[in-house]
């Protein structure tokens, strides 16, 4: 998953590579995020081609790998996975590709997923196994959402508001709810690819 630092690098390079045909410079990476040295743009920048975002092209710039395809199709990154039962602490990779057209999710947003593991959504018909397809957003109150606990952990829940405060709540009786001291909402599910049936639903 990334930090919010990163995704903003990202979809920076990434509109940037749509305007102009090519991505842009380390140097500009830099000077649009106030860096106080290359080195800093550099090292942003190899972290995410580690996490297979981008890569490194012959003349020295750092490119999206292959976003939009034939219009409305995209390729979307499938990082590891995600506990929906307890949270847990994971460095995540991108494991996997899935191309979807996003005209099956109603979104024009950027979106990545996450396997899912655990039992904790299988109210929400959200079982083990099954891919979560999520838009980077702000939530709101009763959708599903990645998030990242206290700073330290990640679970698949869904976003409630409780006297004023936010709550993280399974669909399955036998998990407790979630009282976070912080919240970071890394996405929000708009759809689910599930391996078995070959669908994405919505």
């Amino acid at each position: 998953m990334l930090t919010e630092r990163q995704d903003g690098i990202l979809e920076y390079i990434r509109s940037y590579q749509e305007r102009e045909r090519v991505p842009p410079s380390s140097r500009l990476v830099q000077r649009h995020f106030g860096f106080l040295s290359q080195t800093t743009a550099v090292r942003h920048l190899r972290t995410l081609a580690a996490k297979g975002l981008l890569e490194q092209l012959a003349d020295g710039r750092w490119g999206v790998i292959a976003t939009n395809i034939q219009g409305h199709f995209v390729e979307v990154p499938v990082y590891g996975s995600i506990p929906a039962g307890a949270p847990a602490f994971t460095e995540q990779q991108v494991a996997e590709i899935l191309r979807i057209d996003l005209r099956m999710l109603g979104t024009k947003g950027r979106v990545w997923a996450v396997r899912v593991e655990g039992d904790s959504m299988i109210g929400a018909h959200i079982a083990e196994g099954d891919i979560a397809i999520l838009e980077k957003r702000e939530p709101q109150p009763g959708e599903i959402i990645a998030a990242l606990v206290d700073e330290t952990s990640t679970t698949l829940k869904s976003f409630i508001i409780e006297g004023g405060r936010p709550v993280l709540r399974a669909a399955n009786a036998k998990y407790a709810d979630i009282f976070p001291s912080t919240l970071e909402c890394q996405g929000v599910l708009v759809g689910l690819f599930r391996v078995a049936s070959h669908r994405v639903m919505r």
